[in-house]
């Protein structure tokens, strides 16, 4: 029986990180759709909420201490435990980038430098990085959590390649006469839509460890954690 309820535990805290990652993914998602409808309403109550995303980290690292503490697990075990209580840490400073996505929707007051579908596609990059590597924890599929680590290079390309962009648009519109209210605005969105790149790569980093995580909880390697 001892065993048994022992099992139930480690299905638990598998899916109780699952049910985390699912909720944080669908923030991010919200908040990007917020963000490209100028939506700051909606951003706001997407900020608010982040207080569940903690809730749900602090419940989920308790089960871990217990599991710890009082199963002493060894092997296969204790790598599912403290790769879990890792991914839980990524996934709550994704929920920080969310919070972060939504105050600069709040602060947007004018036309975006970038192309709206740029931002689309980085926001729909990142996000699909985070749900497939969910799924590959989920599944111990260790050939696609080694894939999708090298995802992160293209993601880095992507942003670099936007920030470029906007810097770009910058000296173009630089080389016209601009009001000082002008300057000011323009100088504003420039340093929100490049707080927003840097903010979705490092989400894709995050999403990148979670699979790194998977590595490890299948082969107990090292290399990348």
């Amino acid at each position: 029986m001892a065993r048994k309820r022992y099992a139930e535990q480690l299905e638990d805290l598998r899916s109780n990180v699952l049910n985390m990652g699912d909720l944080v993914l669908n923030r991010l998602k919200d908040a990007m759709s917020a963000m490209v409808d100028a939506d700051a309403e909606t951003a706001d109550e997407i900020g608010a909420g982040d207080d569940k995303i903690d809730d749900m980290y602090i419940s989920i690292e308790g089960d871990c201490a217990d599991l710890l503490a009082l199963q002493q697990p060894v092997a296969i075990d204790l790598r599912l435990i403290t790769s879990s209580y890792k991914i839980i840490t990524d996934l709550e400073r994704i929920g920080d980038k969310v919070v972060n996505l939504t105050d600069y929707t709040q602060e947007f007051d004018a036309e975006f430098l970038l192309d709206k579908s740029e931002i689309v596609e980085l926001g729909d990059f990142a996000a699909s990085m985070i749900d497939d590597a969910l799924t590959y924890y989920d599944l111990q599929d260790l050939e696609n959590a080694r894939g999708l680590i090298s995802r992160d290079e293209e993601m880095d390309r992507m942003c670099e390649e936007n920030t470029n962009k906007i810097l770009h648009h910058l000296i173009k519109k630089e080389s016209k006469t601009l009001s000082t209210e002008e300057a000011t605005t323009l100088g504003h969105q420039v340093l929100l839509e490049l707080l927003t790149i840097r903010d979705l790569e490092r989400v894709a980093d995050h999403a990148t460890n979670i699979a790194a995580r998977t590595i490890y909880l299948v082969t107990s390697e090292r290399d990348l954690i």
